[in-house]
């Protein structure tokens, strides 16, 4: 009875103790291994024992009960470690090939045998204690049921609680960061024997986690067979939310590079939800995925990009905000290596891989997870490989150089070569664009005006090109609020703005790497935006320097041929009363045009610049670079009023004006009727401007600090105010005389 019981305690029922499932089953065939855990417990004394008393058959079923959770626990253990061949070296090889594929289709789970591993550990501490009560009775005579009772009652406060608890796992499907979860739940418990336990339990289970953030922020590398970190690759969220192959596809191609480390870098992975345990703040698992991906593309440099030579670091330096101990900072600079190929030393030398292999080791040889130190020891990390990253775009990569090209031509900083583009092209673009031709025909008046202003020294200029959108395929928003904003005006009008088709002109800008990390499709496409908005702005101006000085030089000729024919000038005069209007419209355009351009130009391009300058001078963080930039960016677009409907449809309805108002000056067929529909509708489109600039929505916010000012340059006399009240009105103050008869 005594080796009975000791057995039964070890989960091997015999003919006193059996197992109700089993003879249920298959008439006392031993379950398979494989066999789900049983949720009622099944060990019972046979009904046919007689010899025992009632009270001791109670005392020996509480007693058994241990013996079924222990067989439970080790059933999960062996199915969990899948060593369950080891126990059958008997088996076929056709047999072996079967379990092997069972066990394929089980989906197996590196952290559910990591527990398994310390359940192991636990039910070594209980064999312990069933194999020292079977010495002690055996070497002295003491009461069976009491000392078995008194050497196994702490573990009745133990096994009822596992056994629940891989119920539930089995139950749930738990796995990977969710199973970390569940335990960590458990762990908060009154009973400080069961919280030891399910600690030693967690502990195993962060051992897994431990090796794979080593293996992710060490080397780069996601080491997740079965996807139970919370670190996971892209591509199995967009099959598993239904995206197709093609759309993946497309995504990638969007980057103009093949390196794998650029690919993973916009598009390779993501944070799992699902997988992230409920006490790893968000932070800290954004902080893993950063630092996983910059070790990746530090580990993995193009082979195409090189060292910059000693110019263009001089060149960095003689910006307008010089960034100044770059060279001091980082020594290997001071002697720049000309044309020669980067290694994975040069970019992440083996003694910081070394470092954060030991902030991993110290957190994996602690014997409790604490929070603090986590947090700490990934933000450390963070911060190294974003220092790493940092020196490699910023210095190695010459960042400020690029970042000055893109503010020469995207936000037109060179005001000398887009005038002189857009004078040379000044008469190409007052014809449609030709669908075959439009972009070869505007490379010529750009390379010739790059010829004209721009000297040898330029290195950026090669990395620029003129683009026009193909005809047929939308092009970005910008361009579609100016498409259809026409003005309702005489069909003459409406065909002059078919001119407008030139307002798709775009750049590109050739990104090498590593700057690609830093100047995504999402930023460039934002410098586009903006230097279409510009470069209409700055057409627009020109066109309207240009009318005046061709109505000056006409009215001049007049004057001259009048004198010189008869010696009288009254009919030049009379010429000149007729043309006032015109000529007063004109510059109210002219001024209104003029004070915007100066706003974007000085009170908002520049001194956003000057506050990227300062903070890249004082940042050594590749994560707070990115972030400065969108604030620079966004602050273009924001105080630009791009981002306003209303107040971007209006800008390009006026602009619109403008343009139609100079072509109309060099027609004066039909300058009457035209004249006076444009100067009415120009009327109240500035009016409307003004008035929704100096609302206090606008005009008192943050988001455009120097917007008072613009408006105070415009309303300087209260003309502005004035008009939009309708105290003054233009057109009808002074209305337009009839046609004089050409002598």
């Amino acid at each position: 009875m005594l080796h009975e019981l000791l057995l039964a305690l070890l989960g091997y029922t015999g003919d006193l103790i059996v197992d109700e499932r089993e003879h249920r089953q298959s008439l006392g065939v031993p379950l398979s291994p494989d066999a789900p855990i049983s949720d009622e417990r099944a060990f019972k004394l046979a009904p046919d024992v007689s010899f025992i008393e009632p009270s001791e058959r109670d005392l020996i079923e509480r007693l058994i009960t241990l013996g079924f959770y222990y067989r439970e626990l080790d059933r999960f253990a062996t199915k969990s470690r899948n060593l369950s061949w080891i126990r059958s070296p008997n088996l076929s090889p056709l047999e072996r090939i079967s379990e092997l594929s069972k066990k394929k289709e089980e989906k197996p789970s590196v952290y559910r045998r990591a527990i398994a591993n310390g359940i192991v550990e636990i039910m070594s501490v209980y064999r312990s204690a069933v194999l020292h009560i079977e010495q002690k009775l055996l070497s002295e005579s003491l009461p069976i049921l009491a000392t078995v009772t008194q050497g196994l009652n702490k573990f009745h406060v133990l096994l009822p609680p596992l056994y629940e608890l891989i119920l539930e796992i089995e139950r749930n499907d738990i796995r990977g960061g969710q199973l970390l979860n569940l335990l960590h739940k458990r762990c908060h418990c009154g009973v400080p024997e069961l919280q030891t336990c399910i600690q030693r339990l967690l502990w195993h289970g962060h051992q897994v986690m431990y090796n794979q953030l080593a293996s992710w922020m060490v080397y780069g590398i996601l080491q997740d067979q079965y996807g139970e970190f919370f670190i996971r690759r892209q591509e199995e969220t967009d099959v598993d939310h239904g995206s197709s192959h093609a759309d993946v596809s497309r995504r990638l191609s969007r980057l103009s590079t093949d390196d794998t480390s650029l690919t993973d870098w916009h598009l390779g992975f993501h944070i799992c939800l699902d997988m992230l345990p409920e006490y790893i703040h968000m932070r800290v698992a954004e902080s893993v995925l950063f630092a996983g991906k910059a070790i990746r593309v530090l580990r993995n440099p193009s082979t195409s990009f090189r060292f910059h030579d000693a110019a263009s670091h001089q060149q960095m330096q003689r910006g307008p905000q010089k960034i100044q101990g770059f060279v001091g900072r980082y020594p290997f600079l001071k002697e720049p290596l000309v044309d020669s190929k980067l290694s994975v030393e040069d970019l992440f030398p083996q003694s910081e891989a070394d470092k954060i292999e030991a902030m991993i080791r110290d957190l994996k040889e602690s014997s409790e997870f604490h929070k603090r130190s986590f947090e700490c020891a990934v933000d450390s990390i963070r911060a190294i490989a974003a220092s790493h990253l940092w020196q490699l775009v910023v210095v190695r990569a010459d960042l400020n150089g690029h970042l000055k090209a893109l503010k020469d031509y995207f936000l037109l900083a060179k005001g000398d070569f887009f005038q002189c583009f857009l004078e040379e092209s000044r008469q190409l673009m007052r014809l449609p664009p030709r669908q075959s031709t439009a972009e070869a025909d505007l490379m010529v008046p750009f390379q010739l005006a790059a010829l004209k202003t721009i000297s040898e020294e330029d290195k950026y200029y090669s990395r620029v090109t003129l683009r026009m959108p193909p005809f047929g395929i939308p092009v970005k928003s910008s361009q579609v609020d100016l498409m259809k904003g026409k003005l309702n005006a005489t069909p003459n009008v409406s065909s002059e703005m078919s001119l407008d088709g030139w307002d798709g002109i775009y750049l590109d800008y050739s990104v090498d790497w590593p700057l690609e990390l830093f100047f995504t499709q999402e930023v460039l496409s934002k410098y586009c935006k903006v230097f279409q908005y510009l470069l209409r702005l700055k057409r627009t101006q020109m066109e309207l320097d240009k009318s005046w000085a061709s109505m000056m030089h006409q009215d001049h000729v007049e004057f001259s041929k009048h004198v010189n024919d008869s010696g009288n000038s009254s009919m030049p005069q009379k010429r000149r009363q007729y043309l006032k209007p015109a000529w007063r419209v004109r510059e109210h355009m002219a001024f209104l045009i003029r004070n915007l351009q100066f706003y974007i130009q000085v009170d908002v391009i520049e001194s956003q610049w000057n506050v990227l300058q300062a903070h890249i001078q004082n940042s050594n963080d590749f994560t707070e670079l990115v972030g400065y930039h969108q604030e620079y960016l966004s602050a273009l677009i924001s105080q630009s009023f791009l981002d306003i409907g209303s107040v971007s449809r209006i800008l390009d309805s006026i602009m619109k004006l403008c343009l139609q108002f100079c072509w109309t000056i060099e027609n004066q067929d039909g300058f009457t009727n035209t004249a006076e529909q444009i100067t009415e509708e120009f009327s109240k489109k500035s009016n409307s401007l003004y008035t929704i600039l100096r609302s206090s929505r606008l005009a008192g916010s943050q988001r455009a600090p120097f917007l008072r000012r613009f408006l105070l340059r415009l309303n300087f006399n209260s003309f502005f105010e004035a008009t939009a009240k309708g105290v003054l009105n233009i057109v009808r103050s002074h209305p337009a005389l009839p046609v004089l008869n050409q002598p």
